[in-house]
């Protein structure tokens, strides 16, 4: 059970570009860093491009004036003259930004975390890898519904062969809270995700099914994905040439098929994200509104459900397990686990750990370019009419 005991010697001083009052996502960063205060101190923001909000929000969040700071230019200059000054950024803005911001917080020789989709193409995602590498810098990706302590429960059963073969991945991140065309126009979280000059070539296959998509990759890291279909549609006509919903159909090396459903208009439904994944024997299904179950289900066998905290899980289930069975777990628990696991791989990074790197399971730099090629090659099948295009 993970009690909040440090895993590394120090917290790591952080900073926060974006993620701001009017920001969906800024406070599940903070939480997710410093939920148990043994991997982040917050020490540097730049949240707002409005100074004055900045300045604003910071002071209400306590944080030295001084620290507070116009853009992440000014903020990774000032802060690297300081003798406590930053040593990971947090990158929590619109997509159109991140390029530019992850390349100025690795030449500034800080380690990155970052909202996805990464990038607008697979080539500026392998030029900051490129970087990452010469900078020694770890980059993480804040896939947050993957720090879900079943997700690995998952993972072992499918490498273990609990579930046989894998034949098929059946996968959706699918609500209903896009379905109102003039939060597009209010929202100020929202009015960016349907600006293509700000969001990149897609809405919902960036916005959504990217979480789901490493989620995948994370419970069957064997499966390779060779080829995918792509149809998308703009239910909300004002969002053309962005897509409010998708269908994927998926071609793996081996055999194994995939299918996801990725959309913001599926009215009235709360259950969001499911995760299915069928093997030769059973299959074992996920839903992040229940994440403290998961079910396993047998061919001719009553189907089973798997409880969070019990100890007939895996250790790698376990190994961040907070509360116990019968107290139930939420999204922050998720981030923190993440947040946990950044930190521990900077502090590997630092100290040239490679066998720490190589073994701990995180969403890396590699797995955010999957993310936007995932995007890039979805695109490019629906725009073609729909046709199978391959996924390298």
């Amino acid at each position: 059970m993970f009690r909040g005991e440090r895993q590394i010697e120090r917290p790591f001083r952080w900073g926060i570009v974006g993620g701001g009052r009017t920001s969906g996502v800024g406070y599940k960063h903070r939480m997710g860093a410093m939920r148990d205060n043994i991997s982040f101190l917050l020490k540097a923001a730049a949240f707002d491009v409005d100074f004055a909000r900045c300045v604003d929000f910071g002071v209400s969040l306590g944080m030295d004036p001084e620290r507070l700071y116009p853009d992440y230019k000014t903020m990774f200059e000032r802060e690297a003259a300081l003798e406590d000054g930053i040593e990971a950024v947090d990158i929590a803005t619109p997509n159109f930004q991140h390029y530019e911001a992850c390349k100025a917080a690795l030449e500034a020789g800080l380690h990155v975390i970052c909202e996805k989709p990464l990038f607008f193409s697979v080539e500026q995602g392998l030029e900051i890898k490129k970087l990452a590498d010469e900078k020694n810098r770890v980059f993480c990706v804040n896939y947050g519904y993957s720090g879900f302590d079943l997700i690995m429960q998952m993972r072992h059963m499918v490498k273990s062969g609990a579930i046989g073969d894998v034949t098929m991945v059946d996968l959706r991140y699918a609500h209903g809270f896009g379905c109102d065309p003039a939060g597009d126009l209010k929202a100020e979280g929202q009015i960016w995700r349907v600006d293509p000059a700000r969001v990149g070539p897609s809405f919902v296959l960036g916005d959504l099914s990217t979480h789901t998509f490493y989620i995948s990759q994370v419970i069957c890291p064997e499966l390779k994905l060779s080829q995918l279909l792509c149809d998308r549609q703009s239910f909300i006509k004002s969002r053309r040439p962005l897509e409010d919903n998708a269908y994927v159909l998926m071609r793996y090396e081996g055999g194994a098929v995939g299918r996801m459903w990725a959309s913001a208009v599926n009215a009235g439904d709360m259950r969001s994200q499911i995760i299915r994944i069928v093997g030769t024997k059973a299959s074992l299904e996920w839903n992040d509104m229940h994440p403290d179950e998961l079910v396993y289900a047998v061919q001719g066998e009553p189907a089973r459900t798997l409880v969070r905290g019990m100890d007939y899980l895996c250790d790698e289930a376990l190994e961040y397990e907070r509360l116990g069975a019968l107290h139930y777990t939420g999204l922050m628990d998720s981030w923190a686990n993440l947040y946990n696991r950044f930190a521990v791989a900077m502090d590997a990074m630092n100290r040239g750990d490679r066998e720490t790197l190589e073994k701990l399971v995180y969403p890396d730099l590699d797995h955010g370019i999957d993310g936007v090629r995932w995007v890039c090659k979805c695109v490019e099948s629906a725009d073609k009419g729909g046709v199978w295009v391959d996924f390298e």
